[in-house]
Order: C-alpha cells, then structure tokens, then sequence
C-alpha cells in the first residue's frame, strides 16, 4: 500500500501564444508537516500532514481548506495492507485528541491506523469556532439569569457567530456530512489506498453512511459505534429516548434483588419526584468558587435527570445509589456538578460547524409539531426541548438544505457491524436494529449495561476487541471472550 504525498506541478503552457488562461482543475493534495496537533510519544512511528481540498467543490477557484491528519504506523512488523480510518462524533468535536493514546488503541496491532479531522472542527483549518455560543451557554446557566430572555440570548449569539465566520469568507452551506465523505474520498485517492477499513461512532456514522453509499468501491468494512441512521429525525424522539433508557437501568435495578432492596420502588419513585421538582423546582444553594459567595439555583425535572445524562459507561453501577441520594436530599452530587456552570466560558470550539450540519440536514426534516408534543409530553421533564437548536437559530444560521437522499435510509452489502450500549440514550439499540435490516450483509452486538460510544469505554477495552476482531475477519461475528463476561451491573447500594 502506498501513502503518497501529491505535490502539484506547474506545468509549461500547451498554448502561450493564448491570452486567455486556462481554467483551473483543483487536485487535492497531502502535505507532511513537522508540527503536530498534540504531542505524540516517541515510540510511535507515524506521518502526520495536511489534507487540502475545496471548502465548495462547485468552486474549482474558491477558497481552499486544511485537515489535520495522523496516519499511525503498525505495530505489526507485518501489517495487514488495510489501513483503518476512524474519525469520532460531534458533530464539531475534534478527532485529533486520540493522537496522544494510541498505544491503547488495539487496532495498531495488525494494521495502520489513519486519523481524521472533520472539516470545520478544532484543528482544521479554518476551524468554526463560535465564542459567541459558548458565553451564551455560560450566561444562560447562571443562577441570576432571567430565563425569559433565553431565546433572544441564543438567536443574538447564533447571528453574531455568523455574521462573524462569514465575514472571515467562510461558506456555512459547505460544512456538511456529505461534503466531510467526500474529504475522506480524496485522502483515499490521494493517498493511493487500494482498500481501507472504516471506523465512526455517533454522528460520524452518518459520515460512513455517506461513504458507503456514494463511495463504496475502495470500503472493505465498516464499524459503526452508536449507530446514527441517515432517515432519523434525532429531535423528534430524544426525550421519548431518554426516558427509555433510564427506564431499562431502573427495570434492572428493580429486578436485581439487592438493589431492589436497598432501593425498592425506584423508577416510580424517581419519576414522582421529576414531576413534583417541574412543577416545584428544588433549592439548591452551591458556593460559586470565583467570589466564595452563596448562589441559589432552582432545579426543574429537565435539570435533575443529569443524574442519568452525565454518567458514562463506568459510572452506571452508582446511577441508582446517585438517584436515591437525591431522592433523600442528599445534595452533594448535584451541588458538585452545579460548580462546573460557574467556570468561564471556552472558545465555542467548532460549534459552528455543529450549527451548520445541524441546520442544513437534521432541521430542516424536522416535524416542529412534532418536537412541540415531545417537548410537553413528559411530566418528568417538562419543558426539555428536544431539538439540539431551535427553528429560529437555524433561521438565523441559513445554511443551504441538503437533498432529500441525505435523510433516507440506504441498501449495502458491505460488511459492516453495529455497535450499541444497552443505556444508550443519544443513540438507542433500536437505531441500529433497524438498519441492520438494509445492511445485509451486517452483525449487531449491544454491551449490557453500557451507555454511549463502547468502544472508547477504556475501563473495558472489550468492544475495542470486538471491532479489532471484525476488521481481521469481517466475515464472522465477533464474539470475544470479554463480552460473554459482560453481565448486568453490579450496582452499589452502599
């Protein structure tokens, strides 16, 4: 396999006698450099350079965007030929933070290991950054803020941010799922891969999706980590998602003898106690760090269930025993997670990039009655729209809708293996057993008692395993030692 740096050549004029200039044909191009994004250990052999591509490939003259890329050496003094391209979720977060770990990544063991910076994320270049968004956040969560004005807050920093990345010539419409495939395409030409290996996870599995569908020549196999279909309206159903999940940990409680005991009744207590709290917000008095004085805060239903949200894989064994302190005004939890809000704002890192996925593919297939029946059809979290923006920021966003093709499902025969958490809320089993019905020629295993994202669950490699497995054999499922261990949680109760 060959990984060829493209240098463009400027070649003698075929016409010079011609006043008119030819028109240009852009050829994306891999240029090593000798500065990282992160600080990589010594003992890993890699090359790291630069993907140039077209910001807008309608515009053969137009502006012209960087993408970090990491392409990880083997530890294999015999690597198979395939390389892995793995690239994570978002959409906006950076793929470039997983360069300084990859001695815990077991797929290096048997191939090359490419990583990959969506456009418009951290280190791309340009990166969409909106500061704008971030302070907004931070004001919003503040106990002081008079929650009327929340809207105008987020409408004022959504304009700002664009007005902003616009100025600086930046084509908001160009920074899709689709266009992030086709970056991914020229690297493989442009690095002249036969065959390569593809792994995502939550929203970059709609970037494999992409991939497969309009570029499947060159796929050998694909995982897919907390499946994300194409044909989901993600808004319409993420708070009937949520309750869900929260519910399957709670049956398992319920039907675990020694958490029933210690926490008999649990889910309808808890529920009783979400909808009591969106009617009659608790009081919770939390010191704010910057100035040592007392801050009050009024907690809804929508609020409390982060007791539920913000706990990983490795964290589900306390989720019950978390529920029950809150249950006996035990409020030392939340009062720690309340300190984080006084903390000031980042930079808004790639937000921008999320806004305009976000607003060109999901919002505008959206039902909005819909997300207003989601948005009041639960007691418990009375309030909590499901919609990661609004209609009105994606209004003030305007972005270009993609086609109609970007959210319907697709067939494929390439094999593929879907991997799901039996808690997942972001990304529910249920996604993923219905493409694996398109997906003929796929697996699906779902880790019990496990949230978002398995394969980075680094307290337990296994899904790792699993994945690493299907890449050398993607014609068998895998089925690894470790996942026959995994039971349901041992759940503390003390």
């Amino acid at each position: 396999m060959k990984y060829i740096v493209i240098v463009i050549c400027i070649c003698a004029c075929l016409s010079c006698s011609s006043n008119i200039a030819p028109k240009k044909h852009f050829i994306p191009t891999f240029t090593e450099s000798n500065t990282t994004t992160h600080k990589i250990p010594k003992d890993q052999d890699y090359t790291f350079g630069y993907l140039e591509v077209l910001e807008n490939r309608n515009k053969p003259n137009g502006n012209r965007i960087k993408l970090p890329i990491y392409i990880f050496k083997s530890r294999s003094k015999n690597p198979k030929p395939d390389p892995i391209i793995y690239t994570v979720g978002g959409p906006g977060y950076t793929s470039m933070r997983a360069s300084k770990y990859m001695k815990y990544y077991k797929y290096l063991d048997d191939r090359d290991f490419i990583l990959f910076e969506q456009r418009g994320t951290q280190y791309a270049q340009p990166s969409l950054d909106c500061p704008e968004w971030a302070r907004a956040v931070y004001e919003s969560n503040l106990p002081n803020f008079d929650v009327t004005k929340t809207d105008s807050l987020f409408q004022k920093a959504a304009k700002d941010c664009s007005e902003s990345l616009r100025k600086k010539g930046v084509d908001l419409s160009s920074y899709t799922t689709n266009q992030i495939a086709a970056d991914i395409n020229d690297l493989i030409s442009v690095l002249e891969i036969e065959k390569y290996n593809l792994l995502t996870m939550s929203y970059s599995t709609k970037i494999g999706q992409v991939l497969m569908r309009d570029y499947p020549k060159k796929i050998r196999s694909v995982v897919m980590d907390s499946a994300l279909p194409l044909e989901v309206n993600y808004d319409e159903e993420s708070a009937s998602n949520l309750l869900d999940a929260l519910d399957r940990l709670l049956n398992d409680c319920e039907t675990n003898n020694t958490c029933n005991s210690a926490f008999p009744d649990i889910k309808n207590r808890f529920h009783k106690y979400l909808k009591e709290k969106s009617v009659n917000p608790l009081i919770v008095q939390v010191e704010n760090p910057n100035n040592g004085k007392q801050e009050t805060f009024y907690l809804k239903g929508e609020d409390l269930i982060i007791v539920f949200t913000s706990a990983y894989t490795g964290d589900v064994p306390n989720i019950p025993y978390e529920i029950n302190k809150l249950l006996n005004n035990d409020l030392t939890s939340i009062a720690e997670k309340l300190q984080y809000l006084f903390k000031e704002p980042g930079d808004g890192i790639g937000m921008g990039m999320r806004l305009s996925v976000w607003c060109a593919e999901e919002n505008p297939f959206n039902s909005q009655e819909k997300i207003a029946i989601e948005t009041n059809k639960y007691p418990e979290v009375s309030g909590l729209s499901p919609a990661v923006f609004d209609n009105e920021i994606c209004n003030i966003w305007k972005v270009e809708k993609v086609s109609e093709i970007e959210n319907q499902s697709f067939k494929s025969t390439i094999p593929t293996l879907l991997i799901s958490g039996e808690y997942d809320n972001e990304t529910p089993v249920k996604w993923a057993k219905a493409m694996s019905k398109n997906l003929t020629n796929s697996y699906h295993i779902v880790f019990k008692g496990w949230k978002h994202g398995p394969t980075t669950n680094w307290s337990n490699p296994c899904a790792m395993k699993a994945a690493n497995d299907f890449f050398n054999d993607p014609n068998i499922k895998p089925n690894p030692d470790c996942f026959l261990q995994i039971t349901s949680p041992k759940f503390k109760v003390e």
